[in-house]
């Protein structure tokens, strides 16, 4: 099997598992884990954040397009520090300040970050409208849209006050201890890909199913928030 359609694939699979868009928050194992929880709990959410940003599809195939094609290791570092200063900070306003919004919205806009990077990747912007939108700007502003999706979910349970900010700043932190892990392994592949002769020549197509991964999502997340209303 071909290494790009061995990554198409495993792109797919990520939208493809067990209640996919429409089971917003987290897993049932997990929420009656939070629910137990009474006062501070610092590994327990740092441990609970790396797990959700590790099987958090929707961020991960953003980081993906992200990261696609910086090839330098210190543009990697900053695209991925603006992504992680934007999602810090709505995470701990949104639950910390009490900032509310819909969470198939939010989770809609998510869905719409990846659609965005794998348009610019297969260079849409330039070839449909001529320019190409500060990229920097996107990533931190769509981090935002992460992070505040990270909030929603917490939202979805009544933590307790005591410790607080403690297990929010943990959780901030889990995030990225699994953020830096799924990284590494997906650094590790495109690495490896890039020194293939049919890198190039199957990057778009690479970049067309991620498109339509970020589609898919905004459409569960759409039809989950219209079936929500009726």
């Amino acid at each position: 099997m071909k290494l790009s359609i061995f990554v198409a694939a495993l792109t797919l699979a990520g939208i493809l598992v067990p209640t996919v868009a429409f089971a917003h928050g987290v897993a049932d194992t997990d929420a009656a884990f939070i629910r137990g929880l009474h006062g501070p709990a610092i590994g327990a959410f740092i441990y609970l954040g790396a797990k959700h940003m590790v099987t958090g599809y929707d961020h991960l195939l953003f980081l993906l397009g992200v990261i696609f094609f910086l090839y330098r290791l210190k543009d990697v570092v900053l695209y991925v520090s603006l992504f992680t200063l934007g999602h810090s900070l709505t995470l701990l306003a949104g639950v910390l300040g009490g900032i509310h919004a819909n969470p198939y919205i939010i989770d809609a806009i998510i869905g719409l970050s990846v659609v965005y990077k794998s348009f610019d990747n297969m260079g849409g912007f330039q070839r449909l409208f001529g320019f190409q939108p500060n990229t920097r700007a996107a990533v931190f502003v769509f981090g935002l849209f992460h992070g505040f999706g990270l909030a929603t979910k917490l939202q979805d349970f009544a933590l307790p006050q005591q410790g607080l900010v403690s297990n929010i700043v943990s959780f901030n932190i889990g995030v990225e201890v699994g953020q830096m892990m799924a990284l590494t392994a997906v650094l590790l592949v495109l690495t490896y890909w890039r020194t293939r002769p049919g890198f190039l020549r199957h990057a778009f197509a690479t970049n067309a199913v991620l498109m339509t991964s970020g589609f898919l999502l905004v459409g569960y997340q759409l039809s989950g928030f219209f079936l929500l209303m009726t």
